[in-house]
């Protein structure tokens, strides 16, 4: 089930964030939302990768963080897109080359190769997971 936690003001502006305790099926949702805010900025065409790249990362909290708690931001920058995915596990995290018959383990390099740039920073109670896709 999807529970949303530390509701912001999610005004159309240039940000959104939200706290949510995400589940199985909540990529679709915040696909939902990302699909919503790209139309108001005119970021249609940056959809397909940045719905691509956000339903990795919450895929990453749903299967590997306790809980299953995160918050969610996107924001208009003036060079495009950038979406952050924020938890409570620390560690960075690193693109590896899974075994080649391996099921899982290529969602980091997907959205290497779909965004325009990404990363990872340790925070004081976890870490942001971030992607850019510029305009």
């Amino acid at each position: 089930m999807n529970q949303a936690t530390d509701l912001y003001p999610a005004e159309l502006g240039t940000i959104y964030r939200m706290g949510f305790t995400v589940g199985e099926h909540s990529a679709g949702h915040m696909r939902r939302i990302l699909r919503m805010f790209l139309s108001r900025w005119a970021l249609d065409h940056a959809y397909d990768a940045s719905a691509l790249a956000l339903t990795e990362l919450v895929a990453n909290v749903v299967r590997h963080v306790p809980g299953r708690r995160c918050t969610v931001l996107i924001l208009r920058e003036p060079h495009g897109l950038r979406v952050e995915v924020a938890d409570g596990v620390p560690g960075a995290l690193a693109a590896k080359v899974p075994e080649p018959l391996a099921e899982g383990g290529r969602g980091l390099a997907l959205v290497e190769a779909v965004t325009d740039r990404w990363g990872c920073e340790e925070t004081a109670d976890g870490k942001t997971v971030w992607f850019e896709c510029d305009a």
